[in-house]
């Protein structure tokens, strides 16, 4: 009986200080939480605004895929005017383009010289001049920057080599890759330029970007080497350094950012810039429409 009782006493006080546990583990979570959340009411972060735009090459490219299109055409020449007046409303303060940043004083000069005489004839104009210093002019912007950074790689190593990875889908892909994204299964020689913009900067077609152009590499390589998946990785490396390129520029948090990029980069800036605790992405569309 002495020792049924001595049983029931010891159960009491485990009881006992194992509530107490519980709820001081539960007061010590709470306390947590409300620090956090403090601390988060507490700390206003401004992120620098960024319109992330992504484009086709609309003068030479060396991309292996290319777009159709007539720049002196004047129903193409006051497409992009009314593109940029859409764009500028956005109001950046800096733009960026695809040059190398060597060239930034040329660029500079050049675009300074497009400010004071807008009707100034190009040798070789591209979307640089026909878009982001026409929007930069409506919209007053002064700063213009180059992040480019070249690299190459092989886009075709799927063909060149014995594949002992999966040939047989990355051939069946490669045959037809428009046929596993239908929402962008469009002819695109067959919409405008308004229209070509706006598929252009859709997510899914900035996804089948990513895919087309390195991931789909990772379906490459010799029974134990990694040889797309490399390549692949030097088209991430150039848009990593690309990347770091805009954070070498001193933007502060008054600034807003418009960047102008063939649209794979777009793709992988797209990335970068929504996780970015620096930069806040704006959508393309509250603009685009």
């Amino acid at each position: 009986m002495i020792r049924m009782n001595k049983l029931i006493l010891a159960g009491c006080i485990l009881a006992f200080y194992s509530c107490n546990n519980a709820q001081h583990i539960t007061n010590s979570i709470k306390n947590d939480q409300d620090f956090s959340s403090k601390n988060l009411v507490k700390e206003d972060i401004k992120k620098i605004p960024i319109l992330n735009f992504g484009t086709f090459h609309m003068g030479e490219t060396n991309d292996a895929n290319k777009t159709e299109f007539d720049k002196n055409d004047k129903n193409n020449k006051s497409a992009i005017n009314e593109i940029a007046i859409m764009l500028s409303q956005f109001l950046p303060t800096v733009i960026i383009v695809e040059r190398p940043p060597e060239f930034d004083k040329k660029l500079q000069s050049e675009y300074n010289e497009y400010l004071s005489t807008p009707k100034m004839k190009f040798k070789n104009s591209s979307e640089i001049e026909l878009l982001a210093y026409e929007l930069g002019r409506i919209s007053g912007t002064k700063r213009i920057y180059g992040i480019d950074h070249k690299m190459s790689y092989n886009y075709n190593i799927g063909a060149e080599m014995v594949n002992s990875i999966d040939s047989l889908w990355h051939n069946k892909y490669y045959k037809d890759p428009y046929k596993y994204y239908p929402q962008i299964n469009i002819k695109m020689d067959k919409l405008n330029l308004l229209d070509k913009l706006k598929l252009t900067n859709q997510n899914t077609y900035l996804n089948f970007l990513i895919e087309v152009n390195a991931e789909m590499l990772s379906h490459v390589g010799s029974e134990k080497g990694f040889e797309g998946a490399d390549e692949a990785t030097k088209y991430y490396q150039r848009n990593i350094r690309m990347y770091a390129n805009l954070n070498r520029i001193n933007l502060t948090e008054n600034d807003r950012v418009f960047i102008l990029l063939g649209a794979s980069h777009t793709a992988y800036f797209r990335d970068f810039i929504s996780r970015s605790p620096k930069y806040k992405m704006v959508n393309t569309f509250d603009y685009l429409k």
